[in-house]
């Protein structure tokens, strides 16, 4: 049992450690040397990520993410060195299109965040529904939690009213957004295709994108901060690195990046259960549920989700202020596109529906 608890602390310091060395050199490379270091610095980081989720898929030894670890520093001391003095063309040229490839993923990465948010809502809303079955103590118990969530969103968009609606055409469309949300519900609510557990969900969504468009640039990235010599005592200087990594870390986009990652992660787990009943009804077995389609794209998902972090976190470092803005504005009003075909259109007669949509 020691030597497994041993081995298992191990690797998780060691994916850890892989985490923690991401999300600090990107930032870094940025806001040190230049855009074009940092591109080629994501490039490598994604390549070596892709061999590695390979490596895994094929082979599967727990022993590869403690591999990986000095990987991660090397391909940065390779990125500092390579930018020391004159610069190859081809690595130039490479990271140019990297930064075009990341640009022309922007509207993947929306409908990916407005899927999943979507399919988030909608499976703790199916989970709302069956525990509302098991008594009252839990009914009452989600109708207050699902109060408070319509409660702290209005709270969110409220206090992110006036970074947000700045110009007449944000005031405009923060208008346009709530008062679509509020319709949408009305219309679930009237047509038994949603509950207040999945259109609280929704609400706090909304007012996220919302609070993201009105974060300020000064809270981004602040060049003034720069890092200060080697002090003599190590305390101020450990307070000095502290601050640094801090500040270089933009809050906003880690805000982002880990929403981002969370609902795609729960969606990547929420797919294989939709519909599932019906194909181990048509299988016979259920040592077949491995076969599914959704189940094959999971495990995939979550085998190069290394690659997936990297290039999400790319992308969201990319972009600037106004770029975000206008990508969250898209987010919000494709996810409540995707909600309101979803509650119009479908099919109350489909026996998956009827599994999966909330009566």
């Amino acid at each position: 049992m020691a030597p497994w608890f041993l081995w298992h602390a191990l690797s998780s310091t060691a994916r850890l450690s892989t985490v923690l060395q991401i999300l600090i050199f990107l930032p870094l490379t940025l806001s040190t040397l230049s855009k074009s270091a940092f591109l080629l610095l994501s490039l490598l980081l994604f390549l070596h990520s892709l061999i590695h989720g390979t490596l895994v898929l094929f082979w599967g030894s727990p022993a590869l993410s403690i591999m990986q670890v000095p990987m991660h520093p090397f391909l940065l001391l390779v990125c500092f060195n390579a930018f020391s003095e004159g610069v190859h063309p081809w690595l130039t040229m490479a990271a140019s299109w990297w930064g075009k490839i990341l640009h022309w993923s922007s509207p993947g990465f929306i409908v990916m965040e407005g899927m999943s948010s979507l399919l988030v809502a909608q499976r703790l809303g199916q989970v709302g529904k069956e525990l509302v079955g098991e008594g009252e103590g839990y009914q009452f118990g989600l109708l207050v939690a699902a109060a408070a969530a319509y409660v702290a969103s209005a709270w969110w968009i409220v206090v992110s009213y006036p970074a947000a609606a700045a110009s007449p055409l944000s005031s405009t469309l923060l208008g346009v957004a709530l008062t679509s949300l509020i319709f949408l519900t009305f219309i679930g609510f009237g047509l038994r295709r949603t509950n207040v557990i999945e259109s609280s969900c929704l609400a706090l969504i909304v007012a996220y994108n919302v609070w993201l468009c009105g974060v300020d640039d000064a809270l981004i990235l602040d060049p003034a901060l720069s890092y200060t010599p080697l002090l003599s005592n190590i305390l101020p200087h450990l307070q000095t690195l502290v601050n640094f990594v801090s500040n270089t870390l933009p809050k906003p986009v880690l805000f982002a990046l880990v929403y981002r990652l969370v609902v795609l992660h729960f969606a990547s787990r929420i797919l294989p259960t939709i519909g599932a009943d019906s194909w181990e009804d048509d299988a016979g077995v259920d040592s077949v549920w491995e076969g599914r389609p959704t189940s094959k794209l999971t495990h995939l998902l979550l085998t190069y989700r290394q690659s997936i972090f990297v290039t999400v976190y790319s992308h969201l470092l990319l972009l600037d202020h106004s770029s975000q803005v206008w990508w969250r504005w898209m987010n919000i009003f494709f996810t409540l596109a995707i909600w309101s075909v979803e509650l119009l259109v479908s099919n109350d007669d489909d026996a998956v529906t009827k599994q999966w949509k909330v009566d």
